[in-house]
C-alpha cells in the first residue's frame, strides 16, 4: 500500500512488535514516539518525533496515513504531564483531530484495556486510569473514524496463558494475554473488516495460536450500525 500506517508509541515495547509484524505484512509504517531513535526496528521503518500531549508536531507526522494504532503508555499521576487524562485522553483527542486533517479517514486502533468499566477497581485509584481510558474509548467510537478498541487483559512477553486467543465483549472477564498476540491483534484489526467498529477484550489460553482471525472477528458485535469501510491491504 502506497500511505503508511502510523505505530504511536512504536519505540515500546509493544510497538515494537506492532511494527515489525505490520513490515512483515508489507506495510509501509511511521513509528510516532517522544524518542523514536531509541527503538531497535526494521531498516526502512520512518521515525517521526511527536507527542501526543501536544499537537505542533502530530499534524506532518499523521497527515498521511491510512491507520494509526495508538499504544501509549498513560502514566499513573494524578494531574500533570504524566497522568492518564493528558496522555490517554487529551492525548487521544489530539490524534484524532490530526489524524482527519486534509480530510482523510484512518483507521484507528486504540489499545486500551481491560476493567475500564469497572470503576471500583484498584488500578482506578492511579490518577483514574480507568476513567480516563474509558473516555479516551468513547472519543474513537464518536469520531466517525473508522476504528477498532482492544482492550488487552495482563501482558506478559510469552505465552505463559497459552498461545491460542479469545476475544470477549463487555469487560467481564479476567486473564493473561501476551504482547505478541497482543501485537496481531492490532495488525489484524487493520486487516480484517469484520474487526470495524467493534471494542473487545483480549485473551490467551492453552492450545494453538490462530492462522485465521476472521472467525474471531465474526463472532464480534459491533459497536453501533456500522458501514464498513473495507480492510486496509
Amino acid at each position: 500500500m502506497n500511505s503508511p500506517i502510523a505505530v504511536i508509541g512504536g519505540a515500546g515495547r509493544t510497538g515494537v512488535l506492532i511494527t515489525r509484524r505490520l513490515i512483515e505484512q508489507g506495510h509501509r509504517v511511521r513509528v510516532v514516539s517522544r524518542d523514536p531513535q531509541r527503538a531497535v526496528l526494521p531498516i526502512g521503518v520512518d521515525r517521526r518525533r511527536a507527542d501526543v500531549r501536544y499537537t505542533d508536531a502530530l499534524g506532518p507526522a499523521l497527515g498521511d496515513c491510512s491507520g494509526i494504532v495508538f499504544t501509549v503508555e498513560p502514566g499513573t499521576a494524578d494531574t500533570g504531564p504524566h497522568s492518564p487524562e493528558t496522555t490517554v485522553y487529551d492525548g487521544v483527542r489530539n490524534v484524532l483531530a490530526a489524524a482527519v486533517d486534509g480530510g482523510r479517514r484512518p483507521h484507528i486502533v486504540l489499545v486500551s484495556q481491560i476493567y475500564v468499566t469497572r470503576r471500583e477497581h484498584p488500578m482506578n485509584s492511579y490518577g483514574r486510569l480507568l476513567d480516563w481510558r474509558l473516555r479516551g474509548e468513547e472519543e474513537v467510537r464518536a469520531s466517525g473514524l473508522p476504528y477498532t478498541v482492544v482492550r488487552p487483559s495482563w501482558l506478559t512477553d510469552g505465552d505463559v496463558a497459552g498461545a491460542r486467543v479469545r476475544l470477549e465483549q463487555h469487560d467481564r472477564g479476567d486473564g493473561w494475554v501476551s504482547r505478541k498476540a497482543l501485537a496481531e491483534a492490532c495488525v489484524q484489526s487493520l486487516r480484517q473488516p469484520a474487526a470495524g467498529g467493534t471494542t473487545f477484550e483480549l485473551f490467551n489460553e492453552p492450545g494453538q495460536e490462530p492462522t485465521d482471525w476472521a472467525p474471531l472477528f465474526g463472532r464480534l458485535v459491533p459497536d453501533r450500525t456500522f458501514a464498513h469501510p473495507g480492510a486496509l491491504h
